[in-house]
């Protein structure tokens, strides 16, 4: 299996944002394709139109709708018409087209039921009591700086998240990893990808025999760390999350690999709301493209208007969301690129593999999701508390959080070391494929000593990156919403209106000046790294509104 684009267990790696496919509700059949070889393409209708208008300009164009999110109107069209986007596009009833990644679905049978929601009375009242946890008594402790800098043992005196629900978009959680499974909800969770041979290895090597892996699995290892640091129990193994009493539910749109395309994306995002779902955790960034131009003179007609796909049907899918009570947070990216200065993009279109070109951009061009509408974007700190020297920044940074950063400390033995990274969970599954767990003794490999940990049945591996830095601060959320929030007579738990979720997080965190000077420099690393703040204390392009604060966002809703 290709490696992933996430991070590995070694020191300065980073655990990059990443890019799916995925499924969600009706088939139906329109007129069969014309000529030339069978592909999939997805259709953005215009919100003027009718669901009878869409399939009738999908057929007249020779395109067959296979699948229909119906919540943003993104319909999945097989054509063998080489004319078809062309025509499908000079209709009023469609707003964009562009390609799909992936050609087929699995097993019919196993999607049957996919949007079929199980509710759970979860008995939780805000007049209910439960005893503190002693999230500083877990055996990997006080390897969490991290921790100590969100104050987030005195948060939980106060709240711990219980009765709320994060959804990891991640590459999949491992839901039987013993620090996570205590908070994984098994019947909610959902596999919006199907694996793609040539990138994520074959199905038939897979342990089920499948394209489709189960909603309780992660080959990849990212997804399992965020959701580890949004909410690992207290239960005497490894490490406590930020919200440790809060439920995890896996959306999973990111494949095997490590890529995000956008069906899976929308598909997971417009889910999120039906699961009860209170925040989603976005470390990723959505594939082919990093950076999403809708007129760049640098690509051709057919690219942009593939781009201006991913964006408007990605903004659908986050409105959504958004208007249905899940606060959005996303990482910023570990390109230290200014976002306001965008210049060049060098790495898309990533997909297929070996088509990237270096193409000039301007900051029009969007990352998404985290350039979305009410998207709250999160930039990296190290445990000095300086910008991650890999993380992006600019005025659309709306807070920072601890993700790492390997170079911090320079001149001394913390540099480069693990500690400076974040630890949380690891599937052993991943550690032995990627060498950095003994497969026959289960002991940690030579060269991984301190990236990766054993505690009891459990390992944890230390990586950074702003993917990291993005789960703290939707762990934090998840706190406002089980502090502010109120009984969900819908969906269970606790649910708190998103716009006020947002306020809450932004005004409760530690505002943060620019570095004296306004430029911060990186020892030992090139010039190129050395970035420019600019802004106030209270709001600049580093810190945002500043650095996330469990306890303030527990104990003041308006940061005082």
């Amino acid at each position: 299996m290709q490696k992933p684009r996430t991070a590995a267990a070694a020191l300065g790696a980073l655990a990059l944002v990443a890019g799916t496919a995925g499924v969600v509700s009706s088939t139906a059949a329109s007129a069969a394709p014309t000529s030339g070889e069978a592909r999939s393409v997805l259709v953005l209708a215009s919100s003027s139109a009718s669901d009878a208008q869409v399939r009738r300009a999908i057929s007249a164009a020779g395109g067959r709708v296979t699948d229909v999110n119906k919540a943003i109107g993104l319909y999945t069209v097989e054509t063998s018409s080489d004319a078809f986007n062309a025509a499908v596009s000079a209709t009023a009833a469609v707003d964009s087209v562009g390609r799909d990644k992936v050609v087929g679905y699995d097993d019919p049978a196993k999607a049957k039921n996919k949007d079929k929601v199980e509710k759970e009375n979860w008995g939780q009242s805000k007049k209910q009591t439960f005893p503190a946890p002693n999230t500083t008594g877990e055996p990997l402790a006080s390897r969490q700086w991290d921790m100590r800098m969100m104050n987030t043992a005195q948060a939980h005196k106060v709240e711990t998240g219980r009765g709320v629900r994060v959804g990891i978009m991640d590459t999949g959680v491992d839901g039987n990893h013993p620090d996570i499974k205590p908070n994984f909800n098994f019947t909610l969770s959902r596999n919006f990808t199907t694996d793609i041979e040539s990138i994520d290895g074959a199905c038939a090597d897979e342990p089920d025999q499948s394209c489709s892996d189960p909603a309780d699995v992660d080959e990849n290892g990212h997804g399992t760390h965020v959701a580890s640091t949004i909410a690992s129990p207290v239960n005497g193994q490894g490490i406590a999350g930020v919200a440790p009493n809060a439920e995890i539910v896996n959306l999973r749109a990111g494949q095997d690999s490590g890529y995000f395309f956008l069906k899976a994306t929308v598909d997971a995002l417009t889910y999120a709301p039906s699961a009860g779902v209170d925040v989603v955790n976005m470390s990723y960034y959505i594939d082919p493209w990093m950076y999403n131009c809708r007129a760049n003179p640098a690509d051709s007609p057919a690219e942009q208007a593939e781009q201006s796909l991913v964006i408007d049907a990605t903004n659908r899918a986050l409105k959504y969301a958004h208007r249905q009570g899940v606060t959005l947070v996303a990482a910023a990216g570990n390109d230290h690129q200014d976002l306001d200065n965008k210049v060049s993009d060098d790495t898309s279109p990533d997909f297929p593999e070996g088509n990237e070109r270096v193409r000039a951009i301007d900051s029009s061009c969007l990352d998404m999701p985290a350039e979305g509408y009410r998207v709250n974007t999160v930039s990296s700190i190290g445990p000095s508390g300086r910008k991650a020297y890999y993380s992006n920044y600019g005025t659309g940074i709306d807070i920072s959080a601890p993700g790492g950063d390997s170079r911090d400390f320079p001149g001394t033995d913390q540099y480069r070391s693990p500690g400076n990274l974040i630890l949380a969970a690891y599937p052993k599954n991943v550690g032995i494929e990627e060498g950095a767990i003994d497969p026959v003794t289960g002991d940690i490999t030579p060269g991984n000593e301190g990236f990766v940990v054993k505690d009891g049945e459990g390992y944890y591996q230390a990586i950074q990156g702003t993917s990291m830095a993005s789960p703290h601060a939707a762990g934090v959320a998840a706190l406002i919403v089980g502090r502010w929030g109120h009984k969900d007579p819908k969906n269970g738990g606790l649910t708190l209106n998103a716009s006020q979720t947002d306020k809450i997080l932004a005004a409760t965190t530690k505002d943060t000046a620019c570095p004296a000077g306004g430029t911060q420099v990186y020892p030992l690393l090139p010039d190129v790294y050395t970035a420019t703040c600019t802004g106030t204390t209270a709001k600049n392009t580093f810190y945002g509104d500043g650095i996330v604060d469990a306890y303030k966002a527990v104990t003041s809703k308006n940061g005082k």
